[in-house]
């Protein structure tokens, strides 16, 4: 598909415009107009800075993307994984969640030599827990700042400190949407610049705001960095996914995921990705019901999530950078 095909593409139209072709006119921008850019792994990519996408949750609608097949039970269980505060890949690993296991696996070849499998490095960590304490822990990332936050508190001498009690953001957040619904201040940060240094990967959704309006719950979130062709499709999805559960557990309706964007790229590997799915038109709608409701928002499980209406067209495989 050449760029004048790409600029001919058609965009959403006034009748009834399907919310997936802000995404699809998005990546359309970035391939024809971004800029090109050498970026930290070396591929290069075209990017756009500053992005906005909205989604309606209302009526159990969900923000699967239909011109592609997006594994949202794999994004899900990364959520769950998320929420308990784990930053080993050896949990995920064991329901067969690979989408970490590039980082650790690529600090294994570079200081072993050894050129092992994907396959069999996680097959390793699920199989041998003191292997896996080695070399499958991620560093402080998502979850250990969502639940665990650190903090230090005076050893009682001057100049020394000690770890205080970690700070739980996402039940902090919880109680305030319910005691302070008309706060600005429900917040989960991930962005603890004195720990970016140990984390595998420094957070790219870093920023989640909650906002209470008419009996309606809505999250807007700021992701720093988004490779539009691979990982937006998750980071919409738990946004949304996240911003339903907080809404059940407080006793409001869901009412819009809003993602907002920075550096917005498409990796120049991605060619035959964005040709392709930039030739396909949306169409359906996915639906989310939450079958029970759990105690708290930390004891969900994968069975409690049941998506109906879905028919994507094919998966289409892209090379991950790392």
């Amino acid at each position: 598909m050449t760029t004048a095909t790409l600029d001919a593409a058609p965009a959403a139209t006034c009748a009834n415009p399907h919310w997936e072709h802000q995404y699809l006119d998005l990546m359309r921008r970035i391939w024809t107009q971004g800029d090109e850019r050498v970026d930290r792994t070396g591929v290069g990519t075209r990017s756009l800075f500053g992005a906005t996408i909205r989604f309606d949750l209302s009526g159990g609608a969900m923000p699967l993307l239909t011109t592609k097949r997006v594994y949202w039970k794999t994004a899900t269980r990364e959520l769950l994984w998320f929420l308990t505060g784990d930053t080993n890949i050896r949990a995920l690993c064991a329901q067969g969640v690979e989408i970490w296991t590039d980082w650790p696996l690529d600090r294994y070849r570079r200081e072993t030599g050894e050129a092992i499998e994907r396959k069999d490095f996680s097959a390793r960590i699920v199989a041998d827990e003191a292997f896996a304490r080695e070399w499958g822990d991620l560093g402080p990332v998502y979850g250990k700042q969502w639940v665990d936050w650190p903090t230090y508190e005076p050893a009682g001498e001057e100049g020394l400190f000690r770890r205080g009690p970690g700070v739980n953001q996402i039940a902090q957040v919880l109680e305030s949407l319910k005691s302070n619904p008309g706060s600005r201040r429900h917040i989960i940060e991930g962005w603890n610049v004195a720990e970016l240094p140990a984390m595998a990967l420094p957070p790219c959704h870093k920023t989640y705001q909650f906002h209470v309006s008419d009996g309606k719950l809505s999250c807007l979130l700021y992701q720093r960095s988004c490779d539009l062709g691979l990982g937006f499709a998750f980071n919409m999805w738990s946004l949304a996914l996240l911003t339903r559960m907080m809404a059940q557990q407080c006793n409001l309706e869901p009412g819009e995921a809003v993602w907002t964007g920075g550096d917005v790229h498409l990796y120049l590997n991605h060619g035959s990705l964005v040709e392709e799915q930039l030739s396909r038109t949306p169409s359906g709608e996915a639906r989310m019901t939450i079958l029970r409701r759990p105690e708290s928002v930390f004891d969900y499980r994968i069975e409690d999530f049941d998506v109906s209406g879905y028919a994507p067209q094919g998966h289409i495989a892209a090379p991950v950078a790392v």
